[in-house]
Order: structure tokens, then C-alpha cells, then sequence
């Protein structure tokens, strides 16, 4: 797949939250996202963590840690991602039995996806769907 350096994602959407670990929880938990690492602060914020989600990735962290990112971001609206799962009912069954505010549930769409979407703690938008674009050199 063009865009991928040994299985690496090239495109990390990054987020960042005013209850980062909450925001862990409810994305590992929720939202079907594994953990692959967290890093605190000395003042126990989260200064960085990734999560994966099949071959995919994100990057997220604390509000509020003064870094050049948290300040250019002070200002920024809130984020929407779109991530690829092969089941939509189950995934979006998980999601409601942790407690994740739904905003559509799963939907067919016209061209030719199960979409759902669901809105994370700090209002960040977040579909899940069985469209997969393919990414060409």
C-alpha cells in the first residue's frame, strides 16, 4: 500500500484532551482502540500516548502542558476521524455498553458503507464504518 513504511501508518490524527486518561479509558474500552504506549508527565498528565485501531493509529494528549502543540491548538476546533472496522453492529454494540454518546447508529450508506458515529468525552467526532479507501501511489 502506497503512503506505509514497514506496516507504519503515514497519517496519525492527534487529539488533545482535558482528561487524557479518561479519554484512554474510554477509547481502549468504548471504542475498540488498543494501547500501545503512555507516557505521563511528572505532573501525571499525559504527555503522549498511541492507540491503534487495526492499521491505523493516533496520537493524543493533555491539554494544558504549555508545549509548542498544546498552544498551537489552544484555539483549534474539535476533531473528526473516521476508522475502518469489519463489523459495525458489534463494534457499535461495545461502544453503547460502555456508554459512548451515540449520534447515528449504524447506518448503510449509499455508497455502499455500514457507517456509525459517536461523540468521545471531550466532543471529538468519531465514525466507524466498513469503507476503506484504497490509498494508490
Amino acid at each position: 500500500m502506497a503512503g506505509m513504511d514497514g506496516g507504519r501508518p503515514s497519517v496519525y490524527p492527534t487529539l488533545l484532551y482535558a482528561d487524557a486518561k479518561a479519554a484512554v479509558r474510554q477509547l481502549t474500552q468504548a471504542l475498540g482502540f488498543t494501547e500501545l504506549a503512555v507516557y505521563e508527565g511528572e505532573d501525571g498528565s499525559v504527555a503522549h500516548a498511541e492507540l491503534a485501531q487495526g492499521n491505523g493509529a493516533i496520537m493524543l494528549g493533555s491539554k494544558g502542558t504549555g508545549s509548542r502543540f498544546d498552544e498551537a491548538m489552544k484555539n483549534a476546533g474539535t476533531t473528526g476521524v473516521y476508522v475502518v472496522v469489519t463489523d459495525v453492529d458489534a463494534h457499535h454494540r461495545r461502544a453503547v455498553e460502555h456508554g459512548a454518546e451515540i449520534l447515528m447508529p449504524p447506518t448503510d450508506q449509499d455508497y455502499g458503507s455500514r457507517d456509525y458515529m459517536a461523540r468521545d468525552l471531550e466532543g471529538n467526532i468519531w465514525s466507524f464504518g466498513t469503507y476503506a479507501p484504497e490509498i494508490r501511489g
